[in-house]
């Protein structure tokens, strides 16, 4: 990762995090785009942002859970089916040129499930009702592999499928996908830790300033609603980051 870079990087991995901890989120897939915006190697990518995951995903889920959102109950099938599947994405190898692919589809399918969920009209539902275990561990499974590939926490699938599928409210939603994100990151890092990777000196400047706007993200998210103009910004910068990536 080139050093002229880490202080424009630093600050951007500070927005990502206060953003995406906002909702529950550790914001892998905004510093994927990030880092392809400034051209950082596919293979450093994919190990930082599951890094720094599991710090951000960490600060997230606390608060969540400090303001009673989380359930146990709704979290732990799908973390069953997620982990193991995980890791063995984690231990995946895919060369570089389509590691990049795989993330910029990853990035543009992102884009369009954030501008879906700020242009959708509201409606009411009836109260939410948790997934039946063989649908969660299902689900866990698919997108577990999905972050362990790609070096995502899987969150940021999982967390509209449940507002789809009506599996749980909002705040619920987003406990439960903070820890569930922390630990396929974690299990993803611990595949490509077996395949040899080792933390960079960069790495903790770039954790330190995703975790300073974590805390402060997920601070006012587990108490206020997202702004509609949050998940289309985001959108923008995923759906730019994506498609450098897929056209590269």
């Amino acid at each position: 990762m080139p050093t002229d870079a880490l202080p424009i990087l630093a600050l951007l991995f500070l927005i990502v995090g206060a953003l995406y901890a906002s909702v529950g989120h550790a914001g892998a897939s905004g510093y994927l785009a990030v880092m392809a915006l400034m051209s950082v190697e596919a293979l450093v990518m994919r190990p930082t942002a599951l890094a720094i995951n599991i710090l951000v995903a960490l600060i997230a889920f606390v608060q969540f859970a400090r303001a009673g959102h989380f359930s146990w109950r709704l979290f732990w099938p799908f973390a069953l089916g997620s982990v193991p599947a995980a890791f063995i994405g984690g231990r995946v190898h895919i060369p570089p040129e389509h590691l990049r692919i795989a993330i910029g589809i990853v990035l543009l399918l992102t884009a369009a499930r954030m501008a879906w969920v700020a242009l959708r009209p509201p409606k009411s539902k009836a109260a939410p009702t948790p997934p039946a275990l063989p649908a969660a561990l299902a689900v866990g499974g698919v997108l577990g592999l999905v972050a362990g590939i790609t070096g995502t926490g899987g969150g940021i699938f999982l967390s509209p499928l449940m507002l789809l599928c009506n599996w749980a409210d909002t705040k619920r939603t987003a406990a439960t996908a903070s820890l569930f994100i922390m630990l396929n990151s974690a299990a993803g890092l611990a595949g490509l830790v077996t395949t040899g990777w080792k933390p960079p000196p960069s790495l903790a400047l770039l954790a330190a300033a995703a975790c300073l706007g974590g805390l402060l993200g997920s601070y006012l998210g587990s108490r206020r609603a997202t702004p509609r103009a949050l998940n289309l910004a985001l959108a923008a910068v995923l759906l730019i980051a994506g498609l450098k990536l897929v056209l590269n």
